[in-house]
């Protein structure tokens, strides 16, 4: 489904925790790796460190991800690089058009001399342009040296509002969860006035049995009231799952799924890797 995953980088290590991510995805699903830095300007003396810079992160890159190989024969996935000069958010989105099924996987936060990345601009951006139709979001300030020691993903939190717009993610997330055998949980959060337990039971029983017959994983649902972002959170950590995979619209208006909204929520007080799919 993603023929190329693409990890913009700023040569700081907050950006950097974003490679874990990108490497077990990349082996497991036969992506390609691009590596995207962006610099602000051409200077010389920049551009000789970025050399050095990038061939090490890609040849750490490479070996990392070959972890995830069961042997040489098999590896499907390559790790290039590629460099672009300006504005990060735009090069970063007009690079993902130039490409067919792209999955960006970025830190919401990184920062050097060259420039500032944060939920707030950067990844902000790319998200909120609406160009974009996969962005995973990782948050840089929490990375840790021993990341790459384990699996990184193996459940994945699915929230939905019973609209079909909501239901976009599916696909995707049934993919990933495929290749990197993860489990899956469906969540729907319904208000005191909305609509009944027994309705969203019903509704998402049958989504589980539309998913099982795409893939054959563990998948459960969960129902719950409350306000929808802090019940994906408390969620999210009760059931410590990897991943919350959403998509960014929702047609249900008491509950919506945007990044103006529950998404930016959950990205910004939660304390799990965020999945957007825009419909």
């Amino acid at each position: 489904m993603f023929g190329k995953i693409i990890v913009p980088l700023d040569c700081s290590k907050l950006a950097e925790a974003a490679l874990p991510y990108a490497e077990e995805l990349g082996a497991k699903m036969g992506s390609e790796i691009v590596l995207l830095s962006v610099i602000g300007s051409e200077d010389h003396e920049k551009l000789a460190n970025y050399y050095d810079y990038i061939k090490r992160i890609q040849e750490a890159t490479s070996h990392y991800a070959g972890k995830y190989v069961d042997n040489e024969i098999e590896k499907s996935y390559d790790v290039t690089t590629v460099r672009r000069t300006g504005d990060p958010a735009k090069k970063v989105i007009e690079y993902a058009l130039e490409v067919d099924f792209p999955l960006i996987v970025m830190a919401s936060h990184g920062q050097t001399g060259m420039s500032r990345w944060t939920v707030g601009s950067v990844a902000d951006k790319v998200v909120r342009a609406g160009k974009t139709q996969a962005v995973m979001l990782i948050r840089g300030n929490e990375s840790r040296s021993d990341i790459r020691d384990k699996r990184l993903l193996k459940k994945v939190l699915v929230p939905l509002d019973g609209s079909f717009k909501s239901e976009s993610v599916i696909p995707y997330i049934c993919n990933i969860a495929l290749k990197l055998q993860m489990e899956l949980t469906l969540l729907q959060v319904v208000s005191q006035n909305g609509n009944s337990e027994t309705d969203v039971k019903i509704y998402l029983d049958s989504v589980c049995k539309k998913v099982q017959e795409m893939i054959d994983l563990n998948i459960d649902y969960k129902v719950c009231i409350g306000s929808v972002a802090e019940i994906i959170i408390d969620l999210a950590d009760e059931l410590t799952v990897d991943l919350v995979a959403m998509s960014t619209r929702g047609m249900n208006r008491s509950n919506p799924l945007s990044m103006g909204s529950v998404a930016q929520k959950v990205f910004l007080a939660g304390n799990t890797p965020l999945l957007l799919i825009r419909k």
